[in-house]
């Protein structure tokens, strides 16, 4: 008999986080072996049984007082695919936050279940609505800090960002990152890995190497190995002198076909939503999330007893 982790992750024992019933692991170690995922990610049930949210708790290295401020700060997070907090532990509680839950398989998921590198045009929409994102973050005088392969989520109707401030979380300014627990090496920018400030730029270092990983199943593949659209711009975002990398206007524009037609028949409001009509994911991507929001909404959880306490959310 199928349960949701079969499509989400392996099934924890049932516990409770707060206020909330875990249904399941979002991440699936099974299916995406070593993907490195910034923080623990959970589907879970609220006590009233009608509302189920993504929680993230930090991982048992990580300070768990800059993990709930970069949680408060992404509360204020604008962007059409970003995905902020709605919900903070109260102080004292153990830390995690949670937002409204959505079928959707990380990155790293979405490639095992595929059987290899997602087609072109998925990595082209995905390229474009997460460079989009990050122009609002940096427009609001934000960095990401914390994009790589696990921190994206496919949904849909399009990519979540997720894990805001993870490399800021993992160890503070001046600190090398190095060893830094939940950081992806391969998309953590040099320049952070040494101790530097999160900047604009090292995003785009970020994004180059999550969709080079999107492509290829690598975040740092040979040149003839990525395809062609992204055979010049990929290199150039990883360049080590964050100077040399593109900017996110360039990065739209490399990435967007001239002419796409609008899957609604309009006028797009952004880019990416010209590529991420119906067919922009494969069709067992669509099938596995089918699969886990038919799972997550038939899984059972306990109730509440009568009179239990259920702690106050921060709004």
């Amino acid at each position: 008999m199928s349960t949701p982790a079969s499509a989400a992750g392996h099934r924890p024992r049932t516990r409770r986080i707060g206020p909330y019933t875990v249904i399941t692991r979002l991440d699936d170690k099974h299916t995406a072996p070593g993907a490195v995922v910034p923080e623990h990610r959970f589907i879970a049930r609220g006590p009233d049984g009608d509302r189920t949210v993504l929680l993230s708790t930090p991982l048992p290295a990580v300070d768990a007082r800059r993990f709930m401020a970069e949680a408060e700060a992404s509360r204020y997070l604008l962007g059409p695919w970003s995905s902020p907090a709605t919900e903070l532990a109260p102080s004292g509680d153990r830390p995690w936050y949670a937002r409204p839950y959505v079928p959707a398989l990380p990155l790293p998921t979405a490639l095992a279940v595929h059987g290899g590198p997602l087609p072109e045009r998925t990595v082209r929409a995905l390229g474009v609505a997460l460079a989009e994102t990050l122009a609002v973050l940096h427009g609001q005088q934000l960095s990401h800090a914390g994009l790589c392969p696990a921190a994206v989520l496919l949904t849909a109707d399009g990519p979540r960002l997720t894990c805001y401030g993870a490399v800021r979380a993992a160890a503070p300014e001046g600190a090398p990152r190095h060893d830094a627990p939940g950081l992806d090496a391969g998309s953590l920018p040099p320049e952070q890995a040494a101790g530097g400030r999160p900047r604009p730029l090292g995003d785009v270092y970020a994004l180059g190497a999550t969709l080079a990983y999107a492509a290829t199943g690598y975040t740092a593949p040979e040149r003839d190995e990525l395809p062609p659209p992204l055979r010049s711009l990929v290199p150039r975002c990883l360049a080590r002198d964050p100077s040399r990398r593109p900017q996110l206007a360039e990065v739209v524009e490399e990435l967007t076909s001239r002419g796409t037609p609008s899957p609604t028949g309009r006028e797009p409001a952004t880019r990416a939503e010209s590529l991420l009509g119906p067919g922009w994911l494969p069709a067992r991507t669509v099938a596995a999330l089918a699969h886990q929001s038919a799972a997550v909404l038939s899984a059972e959880t306990e109730p509440l007893a009568p009179g239990t306490a259920v702690p106050r959310h921060h709004h």
